[in-house]
């Protein structure tokens, strides 16, 4: 392609002051919306997989792989997803009024879930200027004979595009990291908020960090000696909340939440939520021990979507009264704003918290009448 610049089509004057300042909640948030749109790409390309509309070779793993070098200034979110071609990324990233996945969802709406892909470049793409003082995609299609395209932009209004140099199919995101965020570009913070948000995401996710790389490698030279250690995602892809609960053994609730909340006394008991219809909830929540009347009362409700992390105790779907309990619940449906961090004022969230609540109920009421000496264990400091 020739090399193209151009102005990006917007429909709100002042839309990245706004990005900036107040949509987001945290700053950190914009790894989280790059990270998802990367596990997204993925999630596309295994739906058009399966409906025989692409092909890749069977062997070949998906995964999402974020670099941080803080000598260069730059952080990189790579994935090997479905990709975009030159005009997808004209209408995806130049004109952000258009919504990529309702075009993906209209085109394939008979062949695939709409809840499954929870993002799409457009807004949450952009959160990647509340950080960076450049911006740069380099992306190719899982189409047949595609070109890979280059996409930068300073100003994230101003852009410009040519061919790149990529070979792989996928994206790759460099963000060069503006002077007043370079907290990001510190690896433990990077690790840190990767641990926070994709825990559980499905999809492997690895960190790395390009100067320990280096480092490594200049100690491998004078030593001679090569390193086996083969890298490990950060995360879980299958967390316990997504199993049949008549598959898990309680020896696995155990850990899991000790793994999960750093708790090391046993839970008191559990509820397993598992419900497909008429909305898709899963989730686990766990009674704590209180060791004495001094403890604090205050738990933790980790609240995910498509596994996620959107946020701890939100009252819409929790609650105030059963904050004491910790515990996970993933549940694609909510109706997030466009930052995904906040409820939208929904019936919808009501009819969840009613389910949660009634499963808590029950489970007490059981105990109560089919195990009272425990039930009276239970309450005793």
């Amino acid at each position: 392609m020739n090399r193209e610049s151009g102005c990006i089509s917007i429909n709100t004057e002042n839309i990245f002051p706004i990005i900036k300042k107040w949509l987001y909640s945290e700053k950190d948030i914009f790894i989280r919306e790059l990270v998802s749109n990367s596990s997204d790409a993925i999630s596309k390309l295994k739906k058009l997989v399966s409906i025989g509309e692409a092909q890749i070779d069977g062997s070949e793993k998906y995964y999402i792989k974020v670099v941080v070098d803080k000598e260069k200034k730059t952080l990189k979110i790579i994935d090997n997803g479905i990709g975009m071609t030159e005009e997808e990324v004209k209408k995806y990233i130049n004109q952000i009024a258009f919504s990529g996945i309702r075009d993906f969802v209209e085109k394939y709406k008979d062949k695939t879930d709409e809840g499954q892909i929870i993002g799409h470049f457009g807004l949450g793409f952009y959160s990647a200027f509340m950080v960076s003082s450049k911006v740069q995609i380099d992306t190719l299609s899982y189409r047949k004979d595609a070109q890979a395209v280059r996409w930068v932009s300073t100003s994230g209004i101003e852009y410009e595009m040519e061919d790149s140099d990529r070979t792989e199919r996928g994206t790759t995101i460099t963000l060069y990291i503006a002077e007043d965020s370079e907290e990001f570009l510190e690896p433990y913070k990077v690790r840190e908020t990767l641990v926070k948000y994709f825990s559980f995401l499905p999809y492997d996710v690895y960190f790395e960090d390009a100067n320990a790389v280096k480092d490594d490698k200049k100690e491998e030279g004078e030593n001679k000696e090569e390193k086996a250690d083969e890298p490990r995602p950060i995360n879980d892809t299958n967390p316990l909340w997504l199993k049949n609960p008549k598959d898990c053994t309680e020896q696995e609730y155990k850990d899991f939440y000790r793994k999960v909340f750093f708790d090391f006394n046993d839970p008191l008991f559990w509820i397993h939520l598992n419900m497909d219809y008429p909305f898709n909830l899963k989730g686990i929540l766990y009674f704590p021990k209180l060791r004495n009347e001094m403890d604090n009362f205050e738990g933790q409700i980790k609240l995910f979507c498509n596994q996620v992390f959107v946020a701890d105790n939100i009252k819409e779907v929790i609650p105030e009264f059963l904050m004491l309990l910790k515990g996970t619940i993933d549940c694609p449906d909510l109706p997030l704003n466009v930052s995904r961090s906040f409820l939208q004022n929904d019936g919808y969230v009501n009819k969840i918290s009613s389910h949660i609540t009634k499963k808590v109920a029950d489970k007490l009421t059981s105990i109560f009448e089919n195990e009272r000496e425990n039930y009276n264990k239970y309450w005793m400091i």
